[in-house]
């Protein structure tokens, strides 16, 4: 198998921790980054994995879905009540878990797609890893 990886830096966004009995259950954001090693079993033709000139359809993914956004657990029982109470001060993305580690597994699924499908099942992500800031990341690899 050969890789290369990815990274997409500073893409701003918030999320709120309902089940963290700290400040973490409160909305508040990060400048997130994002790593994605891909992977595949045979070269392109020009002998690469991914031509890293063709993945602005990653990032366009993040600036229409991530950036700028508020993202919240699927079963946040004060999602709806936030977002109605300002429905204009809202970008929501809705994910069964909005911490790193939930990002990480759902980025690699979803950005996975993705790739799937652009390069017609060639290529595949091995692994999604998520930073939260300068300090804290989290890794999802199947």
């Amino acid at each position: 198998m050969f890789t290369c990886s990815k990274t997409y830096t500073d893409v701003p966004f918030a999320h709120r921790q309902h089940r963290h009995s700290g400040h973490c259950a409160f909305v508040h954001g990060h400048n997130w980054t994002f790593t994605f090693v891909f992977g595949c079993n045979a070269l392109d033709e020009n002998g690469f994995v991914v031509d890293f000139g063709d993945l602005k359809y990653i990032r366009r993914w993040f600036d229409d879905n991530l950036d700028h956004a508020c993202v919240f657990n699927r079963d946040d029982p004060l999602r709806e009540s936030l977002v109605a109470a300002a429905p204009a001060a809202y970008k929501v993305y809705i994910v069964e878990n909005c911490s790193a580690e939930g990002l990480a597994k759902h980025l690699h699924e979803t950005v996975g797609e993705l790739v799937k499908k652009k390069t017609h099942g060639r290529v595949f992500i091995v692994e999604a890893r998520v930073q939260e800031d300068a300090r804290n990341s989290a890794t999802y690899h199947p």
